[in-house]
């Protein structure tokens, strides 16, 4: 996928957004920042089961009635 953008009028900021959505879509950015260390597979795993604990309770959280005011 080329990563290249054209500026029109000189409207650069626009450009940019468009660059940097181009680049987010890509993954380049992101395996680079997971390549910068090793995390052993372990460590992985245990990151992986306390992220999907947190998007549980955060279900069940948003599944629970509000508070009766009466």
């Amino acid at each position: 996928m080329s990563n290249k953008v054209i500026v029109f009028d000189g409207n650069v900021e626009k450009a940019l957004r468009k660059f940097k959505k181009k680049v987010a879509e890509s993954g380049k950015l992101q395996e680079v920042r997971e390549r910068q260390e090793y995390v052993k597979p372990t460590i992985k795993r245990k990151l992986a089961k306390s992220l999907a604990k947190r998007r549980w309770k955060k279900y069940l959280r948003d599944q629970k009635l509000p508070p009766k005011l009466y």
